[in-house]
């Protein structure tokens, strides 16, 4: 799957406004500041494709992007620091929430994680959301580049004890540096696979969302 060839879809602040369930869906999630809109600027080989700021809280919307014709790329609102009022806090958890709960064409959620940090508590709490809900997913350990290749390891054997994983399951990466770009392409090429058998099984509509 060619990630470079990729354009933005459209932007749904209710669930209401998702794209028909049509082609297999990668979303994306991570605290504030952790890199997540970096990192899929790296995946895609575009410098602003999503636009990435300083300012914790700035994607308050599901935001599409189009793959290939193959897939969607959903990148989902940052938890944690974001500096906004508690009811704009809790519609995005609503609309997470329900996008992750009832989407039939969720392929994978990628949970990204900051390598040079202890296991944050919501990071803990989404992986085990996501497991009881039985959604596959990829953690992704990124800003890599900040660490020595020893302590990239021995965070990330931190953070695997933490969360009941082990090194094949996850991923290291680095927006800087490239590092582990190739291998986050081979996976989500994969999730993409085995989404489009669930979205034939299910009898989804072959037509374009827009």
């Amino acid at each position: 799957m060619d990630f470079c060839n990729v354009r933005f879809l459209l932007s749904a602040h209710t669930n209401q406004q998702l794209p028909p369930p049509v082609y297999p869906e990668i979303a994306f999630a991570g605290r504030s500041n952790v890199g997540k809109s970096s990192l899929i600027n790296r995946l895609v080989g575009r410098a602003n494709l999503v636009k990435t700021s300083a300012k914790p809280g700035k994607t308050q919307s599901l935001n599409y992007f189009q793959v290939d014709d193959g897939c969607c790329l959903v990148d989902l609102p940052g938890y944690g620091f974001a500096r906004v009022s508690r009811q704009i806090r809790q519609s995005w958890q609503g609309l997470i929430s329900g996008y992750i709960e009832t989407r039939p064409t969720l392929a994978c959620v990628v949970v990204i994680i900051d390598l040079r940090h202890e296991l944050k508590q919501l990071d803990r709490e989404l992986i085990d959301w996501l497991r009881y809900l039985g959604k596959p997913l990829l953690p992704v350990y990124t800003k890599a580049d900040k660490l020595s290749r020893n302590q990239q390891e021995k965070n990330a054997a931190a953070l695997d004890a933490g969360l009941s994983l082990t090194s094949g399951e996850r991923l290291l990466f680095s927006a800087q540096t490239g590092q582990g770009v190739d291998g986050l392409r081979q996976r989500l090429t994969a999730f993409v696979q085995a989404g489009r058998g669930v979205v034939q099984t299910a009898g989804l509509p072959a037509t374009d969302p827009i």
